[in-house]
């Protein structure tokens, strides 16, 4: 907390936000403003709502905070930022972003929020170091809607890849020391993000679909014609990293592609073969100088690093459990569980190299950090008084909103 202190104009926002972040790693079944207000003793949940509405703090500010802390810890020349979208399912049109599109939260198209997050994934651990919500279209079209949500003037539509590229050049302009890029297809399909990584001169390995164009010797094919023709001896059995249950093996193979004159570098054409079914996975690749092929297939292996710093930051810090509606409430819950995973990563990371696990243990893992720290710094049980205050609280509130509720219902009525 210390990192993040000097951003909060008050002391008593600066005390309310390490309470807010002891609410995110406690063990409560639900964590939102209610939750984390009695958690946190409070006799009512305007102070936390104060915190994420309108006390003066910068989250951008709080944001390069964690990104420093996170450096400072996992740093490494060889890190790789991972990029990818999460989806939090909404009901109703007037949290902000919010509209029916895919999500792979639920694997189809719902009423949902989707936010691109930035990870760096160093040998050490990973951790979120950036974020960005999607606006879309119909949302940039529609000024007042906008404004009631708190969204900035200026704000101007952009895609998935466009938020990415900001998110990585802000990074890299801060010192971040990474050599490498990753991510899916939404983000290995557009040609922008891939010319601005190779002006930076960072290597890239983004998957791509089986039908994208991807230039040859003997020109421009889809990305699934080279792959049939390959020879057998083109493929090698490497791992993509270590699981749960052991190595992901996987075939591999590695297609050279030729560079324009006016774009120096090494390009390749990465095919992913699943060894059991036959199904195969393509990523464009680049890198400034000529690397092996176990170097691009490590690098396409780390992307799995989101999926499991989204896991871990919705499951034990509440990212997607913010109840919040307008744009600054989302950045700065976000942001405050980004600080929340980030404490779990570090400190798994700090006990991984400083103390060596019994050969029956495994190493602490961030779930395990989290059961630890709500035990270790969670604040005493609060007497019986605190909780009939706040049941009494919650049955006026509720009490009050139905009211009002059927009040509005009757008005409308011709």
């Amino acid at each position: 907390m210390a990192r993040v202190a000097g951003r909060f104009a008050r002391v008593e926002p600066r005390r309310r936000a390490r309470a807010f972040v002891l609410g995110l790693l406690a063990d409560l079944p639900r964590k939102n403003c209610w939750t984390i207000a009695e958690h946190a003793g409070d006799a009512s949940p305007a102070g936390m709502q104060h915190l994420l509405s309108r006390a003066s703090r910068d989250a951008d500010q709080v944001r390069d905070d964690i990104r420093n802390f996170v450096v400072d810890n996992l740093g490494d020349e060889n890190a790789i930022l991972v990029v990818d979208e999460t989806g939090d399912l909404k009901k109703g049109s007037s949290t902000v972003g919010v509209q029916r599109q895919y999500t792979g939260t639920a694997g189809r198209i719902e009423n949902s929020q989707v936010a691109v997050h930035l990870v760096y994934a160093a040998p050490a651990g990973h951790a979120a170091i950036d974020r960005r919500l999607d606006i879309p279209r119909s949302w940039t079209q529609d000024p007042d809607r906008c404004r009631a949500a708190g969204i900035p003037d200026d704000l101007r539509f952009a895609t998935k890849p466009a938020l990415t590229a900001e998110m990585i050049a802000q990074a890299l302009d801060s010192g971040v020391p990474a050599s490498w890029v990753t991510g899916d297809e939404v983000y290995g399909g557009d040609p922008h993000l891939s010319a601005g990584l190779e002006r930076r001169r960072i290597g890239y390995v983004l998957a791509v679909s089986r039908k994208r164009p991807i230039a040859t010797g003997a020109g421009a094919f889809p990305a699934g014609v080279p792959a049939h023709g390959l020879p057998k001896r083109a493929w090698q059995r490497l791992s993509a990293g270590a699981g749960a249950k052991g190595h992901r093996f996987y075939d591999w193979a590695q297609v050279a592609m030729p560079s324009p004159p006016d774009r120096p570098g090494h390009r390749w054409l990465l095919v992913r073969r699943n060894r059991r079914t036959g199904e195969l996975a393509f990523y464009r690749c680049y890198s400034p100088r000529s690397v092996p092929l176990n170097t691009l297939v490590t690098v396409a292996g780390r992307r799995w690093t989101v999926e499991e710093t989204f896991q871990a930051a919705k499951g034990l810090a509440g990212l997607d459990e913010h109840q919040v509606r307008r744009w600054i409430s989302w950045h700065r819950w976000t942001t405050l569980a980004m600080l929340a995973h980030a404490f779990l990563a570090v400190t798994a990371a700090i006990e991984r190299a400083t103390n060596a696990a019994a050969a029956e243990l495994v190493p602490l893992t961030c779930n395990e950090i989290q059961r630890l720290s709500a035990a270790l710094f969670a604040r005493p049980l609060r007497d019986l008084s605190h909780r009939l205050r706040w049941s009494a609280w919650r049955r006026r509130h509720q009490a009050r909103a139905r009211t009002s509720h059927y009040r509005r219902q009757a008005a409308q009525q011709p």
